[in-house]
């Protein structure tokens, strides 16, 4: 997908600096924990993109985000999703569905596998959109909420 194809009216999927996806990341995803860093190790590694969905016109505000990671599953080369997050002003419109479509179709080139470490709050949004939920479930050390890990094959 190239940039703003297929977005809803009045969006486009862009790349993301790493410090344009941490505005958004601290404020959705560290709601409410003061001082827990939203930044990842991986996060200026070679191969990670940051993918975000602005507003239009350009320049636009950031309202969704997204950071894929190679990394591989189980030994199996992969790319690991890690960091979505949608403001909730604009939850409900098809943003995550669109950042998932442009990542998992930019992963495809290169490898027949994503997955991430899901909110359990988030599994029925990963599910519509082709993950399957794997083992155990967890409770997250940084946040100290439960995730399952969900996988979605890009290939056969």
């Amino acid at each position: 997908m190239a940039d703003g194809d297929a977005a809803p009216l009045g969006f486009r999927v862009v790349e993301l600096t790493v410090e344009e996806a941490l505005v958004l990341r601290e404020r959705v995803l560290r709601a409410g924990m003061p001082g827990t860093p939203a930044a990842f190790a991986e996060d200026a590694l070679d191969g990670v993109v940051h993918l975000g969905v602005r507003t239009s016109p350009p320049p636009g505000d950031v309202v969704a985000t997204s950071t894929w990671i190679p990394r591989p599953f189980h030994g199996e080369p992969a790319v690991q999703l890690r960091g979505m997050a949608t403001d909730a002003a604009v939850r409900g419109r098809g943003l995550g569905a669109l950042l998932i479509d442009a990542g998992c179709t930019r992963a495809a080139a290169a490898v027949g596998l994503v997955w991430a470490n899901a909110r359990d709050a988030a599994l029925a949004f990963y599910r519509r959109e082709g993950f399957e939920v794997v083992g155990d479930g967890f409770v997250d050390p940084v946040t100290q909420l439960p995730h399952h890990v969900v996988v979605r094959r890009l290939r056969d």
